[in-house]
């Protein structure tokens, strides 16, 4: 009876778990992480700094926010904010530090994970569209307005439940953002219906690896 009673309660208290995570429909999470960027290259330029062809924001510490609806227990779409101070530097035959800027991110997304609702571990996918924006450089010289041109975002990772309640949880993720900057001319491509210039193009590049906490509501 004693043994009876108590499978009674452990697996009325599985399908409250159960159902408390499945009555979740918003997820609020906010991560840290470290974000390697890299720039576009251009003419080459002298100055009495040094030789200089190309701009590129440094590797830094990021971190960001992100809210999502769950469409189903697998699908989730939202909007994710991600921020990285770092500076701006020339390169080439030589390296300066132009000055300090910021670049953010703005992305509305979709994620599928690929575990139950209820599971500890839920590994996921992600891709999003949406924009970067380069801020402002204050140099000596002056200030270099910034832009914000449109991006993509991809990233895999897990969420993970481990604790008591399925209400709080951790992320870990990878996540890639290339953002188109220009295009220079590639050289000529002739076919049959005669020949046309083409275009290479040149994307910044973000690859983010960031962890942080999962709140259910």
């Amino acid at each position: 009876m004693v043994r009876k009673t108590l499978l009674v309660a452990l697996a009325i208290g599985l399908a409250a778990t159960s159902a408390q995570a499945q009555s979740s429909k918003f997820e609020i999470s906010a991560n840290a992480g470290y974000t390697f960027s890299d720039g576009v290259s251009g003419a080459t330029v002298e100055t009495d700094e040094g030789t200089f062809n190309r701009l590129d924001p440094a590797d830094s510490f990021s971190w960001g926010l992100r809210f999502g609806y769950m469409l189903s227990e697998n699908s989730e779409v939202g909007f994710l904010f991600d921020h990285q101070p770092t500076q701006l530097e020339a390169g080439g035959r030589d390296k300066a530090t132009v000055g300090d800027m910021n670049v953010y991110n703005y992305h509305g997304y979709y994620s599928f994970a690929f575990s139950n609702i209820d599971a500890v571990a839920r590994p996921y996918i992600l891709v999003g569209l949406g924009a970067t924006q380069f801020g402002s450089v204050s140099t000596d010289e002056g200030e270099i307005d910034g832009g914000t041109q449109f991006s993509g975002t991809f990233a895999f990772g897990g969420k993970f439940f481990p604790f008591a309640s399925p209400k709080f949880g951790l992320r870990a993720e990878f996540r890639w953002t290339p953002t188109y900057i220009k295009s220079d001319p590639g050289g000529w491509w002739c076919g049959f219906y005669g020949c046309y210039v083409v275009e290479d193009p040149q994307y910044a590049n973000q690859i983010e690896l960031n962890a942080g906490v999962i709140f259910r509501l």
